[in-house]
């Protein structure tokens, strides 16, 4: 009976840990609305006053704040916009008199690929990068990787994005050097006029990941696992493929994790660069414009990508790591 016990206990872990990480993501999103809601809030300037101006009348000031609801108190504002979220009621945006749903609906469609598009390029870049770096430690390669992640580390994603708009789009023609035509115009019309931004938001991250791939492959083949398969035959390349890369993939995917939130920050710049009309150059735009709702909102939509996916990363090193099952 101890031994189904047991056998339970293990079938049981893996889910239970997620439904912990599951309560504390929702938990820390509540409590990063409340943050995010305060500090719109103690922003200076009047939305009414945008809205309308700051020669309206004063009783129409009253009756259009009365009706955005800006006279009530501030737990009721905060837990009325809360529960418009919940239901997917963003409001109504001040500049634009837009719903601020329909706004980011807009953006997405060109940030999300962007930065799907960079996370891919990163991947693809830094691990066969990192690995082969450190199959041969110190060769051409290596030396190449260790010059590309300290360029790529000391150099930020905007002025990438600069230096490629003159040396590739402007010089060459390849890629256009800003806008962005739509998907209706085409898979790939649309896929090139993002090519250039997500090279630029891709080239940090890939640098960072570089260096931690070269790190953890070159500890995991000093590992004794690692002696003992080469002591039974295997290849130096089945070794490294079959046995180092698999285990030294914790520490890259939890490196991609923590720079989730630093690539979604660079869309922000990059994106005004480029100008493409994502959700960074929205945010900009608002806060340049006072626009608070749309502002907190973004703000609040950034977090849920932030922490989704670092929960996503989560969930895979039970993937990853076998023995996390248990």
């Amino acid at each position: 009976m101890a031994q189904a016990v047991y056998h339970k206990a293990h079938k049981s872990g893996a889910p239970a840990r997620l439904a912990r990480r599951f309560a504390f993501l929702v938990a820390s999103l509540l409590a990063v609305s409340f943050v995010i809601f305060s500090v719109m809030a103690a922003v200076p300037g009047d939305p009414a006053e945008i809205m309308l101006g700051t020669s309206a009348a004063p009783d129409t000031l009253a009756a259009l704040r009365h009706q955005l609801g800006l006279d009530q108190p501030f737990l009721l504002r905060y837990v009325g916009w809360l529960g418009g979220v919940l239901k997917g009621d963003f409001g109504t945006s001040y500049t634009y008199s837009t719903p601020v749903g329909t706004l980011i609906a807009e953006r997405l469609a060109v940030t999300l690929p962007l930065a799907g598009l960079a996370i891919f390029l990163s991947v693809v870049i830094a691990l066969p990068l990192g690995v082969l770096a450190a199959a041969r430690p110190n060769g051409p390669v290596d030396l190449f990787a260790s010059l590309f992640a300290q360029i790529g580390i000391a150099v930020p994603n905007f002025w990438i994005g600069l230096l490629l708009i003159l040396a590739v789009a402007l010089t060459f023609g390849w890629f256009p050097a800003g806008g962005f035509p739509g998907w209706e115009s085409g898979f790939l019309t649309a896929l090139n006029a993002l090519a250039l931004p997500a090279i630029a938001l891709a080239i940090p991250q890939a640098a960072v990941l570089t260096r931690v791939t070269r790190t953890a492959v070159i500890e995991i083949a000093n590992e004794d696992f690692v002696r003992t398969a080469r002591a039974k035959g295997a290849t130096p390349a089945y070794a490294l493929w079959r046995h180092v890369v698999p285990n030294a993939l914790i520490p890259v995917v939890t490196m991609l994790g923590m720079q989730i939130s630093v690539l979604v920050a660079g869309t922000v710049l990059v994106e005004n660069v480029f100008t493409l009309p994502g959700m960074g150059t929205l945010a900009y735009q608002a806060l340049a414009q006072r626009d608070l709702i749309v502002v907190q909102n973004v703000a609040l939509l950034f977090a849920i990508i932030v922490m989704g996916l670092n929960f996503i990363v989560d969930a895979l090193y039970a993937v990853i790591d076998p023995r996390l099952r248990r």
